[in-house]
């Protein structure tokens, strides 16, 4: 039996096939407790082998390359080997779900990069992708039978893989990565790490993750280790799942960067309350790399955990980059005793094979103490960027050194990071780069252009990095809800783009932003600055605006007022003590998924069940939702009131939005922020979703009852109405019923949907109407949306909804709090809306309508406009208004579009209601003249 040492990354899948055949891989298919599914490494390379011949079959030659956009990990790893044994470079590329413009934007991007690469991913994906010249699906594209092909002899200075340094810019490189880095890699870590066939590891990282394909798949494959995968969202939804997965299958090494032992110190509570205990005394090392480690959340950590077995010694303190194969440096004496006094952890000493030298900025090495640039150099280290000559040279001094952008220096022999060089913000692991922001908010209307830095910030004892977002207002001076709407334009642009809100938004005059010669604006000194307090009187005066746009603050009264303003501020980011007894929800910058957050931390802080959210909607007050949670009974589902008040400030006309097809208004919250200051926004929610509660059962019940809740809100005119999707049609007639009274109706707006709805809405069975639903709540995916109501159609609706419920993402049904029954009655209530618009005909006109075009469900925007929504035409006696707005139907108004969407919507509504003042103006002076 051969004992030659590995010449390429294959030979260690080989390897492990021969040497380990009871080891290999566990796939959990949910949480601790869920089912799990185990693959030894033969059979992984039975699988490879066999999709090897598939790729071959597609005329793939040795060093093509070969795009992996795969989210589930089985399938992922089944490809990456058949690609390495086949002798081709696998590009990992994670999907970027819900915004199709920049997923095809990074596609074509990486299909240039990579000189037209063959892509392989999953039928689920295949239907969310751009148009792609070389695609293979797996399953659909694969044949029946296919016999093992033969491996290919990579050499060692071939390209292993290529990893991207960044999924959210246009703009990013390849790093390439070398079988002789890949072998050099693992030898190096497992000097340290000492894993053997008898360990067990964990990773939760997706597999474009650096960390995630080298620490925590090919190192215990060298190893002959057991691995354990499970997806992200079941750690990061609920942390403990992190150390029960752990407790169950007896780990003995993991990762976990800062951030995620900070999440896990604030459920440690929650074991002691329930008296939960978790054997974590297999566990040798944990470690933590991806972001700085702060010494206080680490002893903070290894103090919580140690009744249940954690040792002492278990966390490992990390660097690495995708540059130098992940984790290259580690630190393996005690944390936290040795870093006593020290805001940060030491990261240890390198690998084998690995130096490192702290440098000036000419690239002389300096002595121990002095800080200055990390670099490194050894046989783990990339030659390179693909396709990037430029980048390549920028990222090597001239003797050969990696430049690792991060400021350090060595005591005693181990390094220690103080800040970074480089223009990149680390939050909860993940790498962001600056520009790659700036640029996208550099594009909001009043974001003046090239006055835009995204730095980062780090207060003392954080868990993680912060953003810091300073920016040049293009408003008018004194205009605080013009202002007010760029501050919240900005916050929403920050968390449609990046997924997390900044710790601070600035506005500052073109001064305060110091640039080089060459126009580059020096964040690094804007970071001092704002250290040293020059931008104290900004920070100021955003936090006063945000008082007189907000209301004046009122001091939490008693226990409950308090709890809840702490939960508020937790989730907001705000100081503790800054949120006042009156501050709304909504106002504060509340989204549909962080109600979802507050109701579960509700919960927890109150000890009961999760409220509803009709319960935030309808008291989105500190001090109302305290009172119902006192009471244990909170507002809203006694008596019906459809309207639902997202915002209630501002002195101009209100605007009434009516819900979609699903009756529920949360797809509203984001757009209502934007009203701050200015107008009035309510959502018109369905009757149905209260306990009693019986649907409409006639289109014109249905109404009348809206008509009646805006006079009751609002008792005259002039009225702004708009609809989406389904709403579309019953605005139109709430602004027929509200004519007929002799109101003025100054505006009517359509998203995205023609008059005629009866022709969709008989297309929609209750198969379909409930696959819709759980779509649009994100519980399955397009593919899905697509193949289920056929499968479902003819089955009993108990069992259609059974059906449909086991193939939901669980972590998403938990995190919406549903269950069968509860999506159940949801589905109904959308089926007796789909109902109502089945029998619905549009009649008679109203003065115009302002029609708003994104990209529809089916077929191009072109002809979406052209053959249905112009029939507005025919029910407006002046000209209508067609308004393009970006994105697609479903999510025209999510994260990534609201803050283009509202500036578009605001300045129509506020033209057509000058327009109509205007007229009625004439009108008025014309009647004097037209009684002589």
């Amino acid at each position: 039996m051969s004992t030659a040492a590995p010449q390429n990354v294959a030979d260690l899948l080989l390897h492990a096939a021969r040497q380990h055949p009871d080891s290999g891989i566990r796939y959990c298919l949910g949480g601790s407790v869920a089912e799990y599914r185990d693959q030894n490494y033969a059979e992984l390379l039975d699988d490879a082998l066999r999709l090897l011949g598939t790729l071959r079959a597609q005329g793939m030659r040795a060093q093509d390359k070969v795009v992996l956009i795969l989210e589930e990990p089985q399938d992922f790893l089944t490809a990456f080997w058949a690609a390495v044994l086949g002798g081709f470079v696998p590009c990992p590329v994670v999907p970027l779900r819900g915004d199709p413009d920049r997923w095809a934007a990074q596609l074509a991007h990486v299909d240039r990069l990579l000189d037209h690469p063959l892509v392989v991913t999953s039928e689920a994906l295949a239907v969310e992708l751009p148009p792609m010249e070389r695609l293979l699906t797996l399953s659909s594209d694969l044949p029946a039978e296919v016999p093992p092909a033969t491996p290919c002899t990579a050499r060692p200075q071939d390209p292993a893989v290529l990893m991207l340094t960044s999924a959210s810019t246009g703009a990013a490189k390849a790093v390439v990565l070398s079988h002789a880095n890949l072998l050099a890699s693992m030898a190096g870590k497992n000097e340290t790490h000492r894993l053997t066939a008898a360990d067990t590891t964990l990773n939760w990282v997706s597999f474009d993750h650096v960390a995630a394909l080298l620490e925590c798949h090919l190192l215990p494959l060298s190893t002959g280790s057991r691995q354990l995968h499970v997806a992200a969202p079941i750690v990061l939804g609920e942390p403990l799942e992190f150390l029960r997965l752990i407790a169950r299958h007896g780990v003995t090494m993991s990762f976990a960067p800062n951030f995620l032992l900070g999440l896990l110190n604030a459920a440690a509570p929650r074991l002691s309350r329930t008296g939960e205990h978790l054997d974590l005394s297999p566990v040798r090392q944990i470690i933590s790399g991806g972001e700085a480690v702060v010494r206080t959340t680490a002893e903070a950590f290894l103090d919580a955990y140690a009744p249940h077995g954690l040792a002492r010694d278990a966390l490992w303190p990390a660097f690495g980059m995708t540059e130098t194969c992940a984790g290259s440096i580690y630190s393996r004496v005690a944390l936290p005793d040795v870093d006593r006094g020290r805001e940060f952890a030491g990261l240890g000493t390198p690998i084998t094979g690995v130096h490192i030298r702290i440098a000036d900025p000419d690239d002389r090495a300096l002595p121990p103490g002095q800080v200055g640039e990390l670099q490194l150099s050894g046989p783990v280290i990339t030659p390179g960027y693909y396709n990037n000559e430029q980048a390549t040279q920028d990222a090597f001094t001239a003797d050969g050194w990696l430049r690792s952008g991060d400021l350090g220096r060595i005591d005693e022999g181990r390094l220690a990071l103080v800040g970074r060089s480089k223009d990149s913000v680390i939050v909860n692991g993940v790498n962001y780069f600056s520009h790659d922001l700036e640029s996208v908010l550099e594009t909001l209307e009043g974001v003046a252009g090239s006055y835009c830095a995204a730095f980062p910030v780090r207060p003392e004892g954080s868990d993680t990095e912060q953003l810091v977002v300073a920016f040049h207002p293009e408003v008018p001076d004194g205009d605080d809800a013009a202002l007010h709407r760029v501050l919240t334009a900005v916050r929403a642009g920050v968390v449609g783009h990046w997924g997390f809100r900044p710790a601070l938004v600035l506005p500052l005059p073109k001064d305060a932003f110091p640039k080089t010669s060459l126009g580059k604006i020096q964040r690094a000194l804007m970071r001092d600055r704002l250290a040293s307090g020059a931008y104290d009187a900004a920070r100021r005066a955003v936090a006063e605006l945000s008082t007189r746009m907000l209301g004046h603050h009122i001091t939490p009264e008693g226990p409950a007022e308090q709890a809840v303003a702490e939960v508020y501020a937790e989730l907001f980011g705000i100081e503790p003590g800054a949120v006042g007894a009156t501050a709304n929800f909504f106002d504060l910058g509340g989204t549909s998924l962080d109600i979802l957050r507050l109701c579960s931390r509700l919960a927890e802080r109150f000890g009961g069940a999760r409220p509803e959210v009709v319960s935030v909607l309808k008291a989105p007050t500190v001090r109302a939702l305290a009172a119902g949670l006192t009471e244990r009974e909170l507002p809203g589902p006694a008596e019906y009131d459809p309207l639902v008040p997202l915002h209630t400030g501002g002195t101009r006309t209100p605007l009434f939005c009516v819900h979609p097809g699903v009756g529920e208004v949360l797809v509203f919250v984001g757009l209502a922020q934007y009203f701050v200051g200015d107008r009035p926004f309510y959502a018109l929610r369905a009757r149905g979703f209260g306990a009693g509660e019986k649907p409409f059962v006639t289109f014109d019940e249905m109404v009348d009852c809206y008509t009646r809740a805006i006079r009751d809100r609002q008792p005259q005119g002039p009225y702004a109405v708009a609809g989406y999707s389904f709403g579309a049609a019953v605005a139109f007639e709430i602004a027929k019923r509200l004519t007929s009274q002799g109101e003025r109706v100054d505006f009517v707006g359509s998203f995205n949907l023609p008059p005629h709805i009866k022709y969709r809405m008989e297309e929609l069975d209750f198969a379909e109407t409930a696959v819709n639903l759980a779509f649009f709540l994100g519980l399955i995916d397009k593919r899905q949306s697509l193949e289920l109501p056929a499968r479902l159609r003819g089955l009993p609706v108990d069992e259609q909804l059974a059906r449909l419920l086991d193939v939901a993402s669980p972590q998403r049904l938990a995190s919406l709090q549903l269950d069968e029954e509860k999506f159940g009655n949801w589905a109904e209530l959308a089926d007796s809306l789909t109902d109502l618009g089945r029998g619905y005909e549009p009649s008679g006109k109203v003065p115009s309508v302002s029609v708003f075009c994104a990209t529809p469900l089916r077929g191009t925007k072109e002809d979406w406009v052209r053959d249905e929504l112009r029939r507005w035409d025919e029910y407006a006696t002046g000209p209508n208004r067609y308004i393009d707005v970006p994105g697609e139907h479903y999510t025209l108004m999510g994260p990534r579009h609201v803050a283009a969407f509202q500036g578009i919507l605001r300045r129509e509504l506020d033209r057509a209601l000058e327009e109509a003042d205007g007229a009625a103006a004439e009108r008025a002076a014309r009647r004097p003249q037209d009684s002589q």
